[in-house]
């Protein structure tokens, strides 16, 4: 990677995209009819397919069930062919657990699980392939596959990663950029609310640059509602029109 001009004097990135834009998406909805609500995301050459099951009863001990909400489980696991490495990754290893762990807290932010106390919510997600941001292209694929399954929301959650490279705040980072080893981090956003779903950071940022880095984050993950929504009506159109409306 020594050597590799990651921005250009003229403000342009590898790829040729300026900092603050975001990288080619596309997306669809109700992808398995067995499912109850599932998705396929796109974000440039980052491949993500979510499944969703439920609300139902809770699967395995009673004891798991909550009184006042539902139980939010979430899993990932991404395909071997996914990376350039072919290396084998068991279901359940360290990475694949901290990124169901990661999705769950964002999703528990954004479900209204007060509605279906007693039940289960299953959110299952693959990464087909990987070319950074693999967390965003998660959560993005989940939401449409959350609503997809009807299941009520305070909003729509996107998210969208964001680095830091000479002096600028690059958005909606590649494989390349990430591998770079700058400081990074990724954000999940309720657009309506601003509130933060999640937030984390991999490598140390300096507090005079972490408002600059959060807000183009913030601004990218905008963005990325303003795709996921015209999917969503799309999706409901098409609908319509099948059912004869």
């Amino acid at each position: 990677m020594a050597g590799l001009e990651l921005l250009s004097d003229q403000g342009y990135r590898v790829d040729g995209r300026r900092a603050g834009e975001l990288r080619k998406i596309q997306a669809r909805m109700g992808v398995f009819a067995q499912a109850d609500g599932s998705a396929y995301i796109e974000q440039g050459n980052t491949k993500a397919l979510a499944v969703v099951y439920g609300p139902h009863e809770i699967r395995g001990s009673r004891a798991r069930a909550l009184p006042d909400r539902a139980l939010v489980n979430c899993q990932y696991s991404s395909a071997t062919f996914s990376t350039g490495e072919r290396k084998r990754r068991p279901h359940g290893d360290r990475k694949s657990c901290e990124m169901g762990l990661h999705l769950r807290q964002t999703f528990e932010a954004a479900i209204l699980t007060q509605l279906h106390p007693r039940s289960q919510i299953d959110i299952y997600v693959q990464v087909l392939q990987a070319d950074g941001g693999t967390y965003a292209a998660c959560v993005n694929a989940a939401t449409l596959a959350v609503l997809d399954a009807g299941i009520p929301m305070r909003d729509f959650v996107c998210a969208c990663s964001a680095g830091f490279v000479d002096g600028t705040a690059l958005a909606d980072l590649s494989h390349v950029e990430e591998a770079a080893g700058g400081p990074q981090l990724a954000l999940a956003l309720l657009p309506a609310s601003g509130q933060i779903a999640l937030l984390e950071m991999d490598a140390r940022l300096h507090e005079d640059h972490l408002e600059q880095v959060l807000e183009a984050a913030a601004r990218a993950s905008r963005d990325v509602h303003t795709v996921l929504d015209r999917v969503v009506r799309q999706h409901v159109q098409e609908a319509s029109v099948l059912l004869g409306d």
